[in-house]
């Protein structure tokens, strides 16, 4: 019997105003509150049931999940994990290194840089030209990359993963 597939997205939050002070409280702007919809839309279309969604706490990344959630058709367990907010590439794999291998598809909401390195570093196959367009778009607001492998989630490490979709609200 062969490994399970596994799948991983990773939604970048949407578009957030820069008129807070404090980063972490940073809500979003008139434009995320419009691509967060989107990217749910997406993901709807996508047929992805997820087992598990972790999210960042800082406030934009909460408004967007809760925005992209409503156009699912079933809620997601959701875990707000504040290690997410500015986490450095070890931290995101150590994430993926501690979910229960009873989730077979997983959402990831958070920032950049983290969620671009991620999805760059896990690539090792992609359908397409879907690699070269997400380097090059720098994964912008509301983008969403799915990737899937084989195996535990424990053995998740650089080049493991194919890329076989990426979207993005400019299309």
């Amino acid at each position: 019997m062969g490994e399970k597939t596994r799948r991983v997205a990773l939604l970048r939050h949407s578009t957030a105003n820069w008129s807070h002070d404090v980063d972490h409280e940073r809500q979003l702007s008139e434009r995320g509150r419009e691509q967060a919809p989107a990217a749910g839309r997406w993901l709807a279309r996508s047929g992805l049931d997820f087992d598990l969604v972790l999210s960042s706490t800082a406030v934009r990344c909460r408004e967007t999940w809760g925005l992209a959630e409503r156009e699912l058709s079933a809620p997601s367990r959701t875990v707000f994990d504040e290690r997410l907010y500015e986490a450095a590439p070890g931290d995101l794999v150590a994430l993926l290194h501690e979910t229960d291998d009873d989730v077979d598809d997983l959402l990831i909401v958070g920032h950049n840089p983290g969620l671009h390195w991620l999805a760059d570093a896990l690539t090792g196959e992609a359908d397409g030209d879907l690699l070269t367009r997400l380097n090059l778009s720098g994964f912008p607001a509301s983008s969403v990359a799915l990737l899937t492998f084989e195996g535990p989630w424990h053995d998740v490490e650089h080049g493991v993963g194919r890329l076989v979709a990426y979207w993005t609200p400019s299309g």
